[in-house]
């Protein structure tokens, strides 16, 4: 017969396991309840940022009766200078709209737009190439400080330059089985030529590239993915390849 001390040993065991079943499934349910939380306020964000941009095409459509009547109106009296002024100011307020970019990725278009919204506001040209990619092996939390510091790196670095040679570029693609992403940015002389470790240093304020580009490769080798860092036809590239 088993004694009272081995009954009440057994019975504590089996309580420790259902204990550490139930703190398991506890665990688990917390983190997707804030996975689903997260995707609903990305989600929710998302559908501001459509909204806010359908209204302004709307609001362009319209006025854009009243600027050709104003334009014709230039026109039939030969005001050719005051015509070519006001199309000029047209011009300027559409290129300062741009179109949602839509990737089927939430968190994607929430960074991608978000940053590259900004980049426009500062006068930056955006030149984009984006496929339809998850990066399901990444987390939500790696994948966004990932891609956050390669567009502000290269935003930030861009601002350092004369404004009419502002330009960055992005592209998102597939290749060999590895999900890449190349951010390049246009600059004036060599970054790597000046500070080839890319240091960021107080005393080196003036390199942008170099913040951002540990935690770059800190998270790129958590997922024993590459990276590539180089300066090709006077731009600065900045490539890291995940394993799909």
């Amino acid at each position: 017969m088993m004694s009272r001390y081995g009954q009440l040993k057994q019975q504590y065991e089996e309580l420790d396991r259902r204990y550490a079943r139930l703190y398991e499934e506890h665990s688990e349910l917390v983190y997707q309840y804030r996975q689903m939380k997260e995707e609903l306020a990305e989600e929710a964000q998302q559908r501001q940022e459509v909204y806010a941009l359908h209204q302004s095409g709307r609001r362009l459509k319209h006025d854009m009766k009243n600027h050709l009547m104003v334009l014709s109106s230039y026109l039939a009296s030969g005001n050719y200078d005051e015509a070519r002024a006001y199309a000029s100011e047209i011009l300027d307020k559409l290129n300062a709209m741009h179109s949602y970019i839509e990737t089927g990725n939430t968190l994607l278009n929430h960074i991608i737009n978000e940053k590259l919204q900004y980049a426009r506001e500062q006068g930056i040209g955006i030149k984009a190439e984006i496929e339809n990619l998850s990066f399901a092996a990444m987390s939500s939390l790696d994948f966004a400080a990932l891609l956050g510091n390669l567009l502000d790196n290269a935003i930030e670095a861009s601002l350092r330059e004369e404004e009419r040679d502002r330009e960055l570029e992005l592209r998102i693609t597939k290749k060999q089985g590895y999900e890449t992403i190349c951010v390049k940015n246009k600059i004036a002389d060599s970054v790597l030529r000046e500070n080839p470790d890319l240091l960021s240093t107080k005393e080196a304020e003036d390199d942008m590239h170099g913040i951002g580009i540990l935690r770059i490769k800190e998270i790129v080798e958590n997922y024993h993915g590459m990276y590539d860092v180089y300066e090709m036809d006077g731009f600065f590239c900045v490539a890291v390849f995940i394993p799909a």
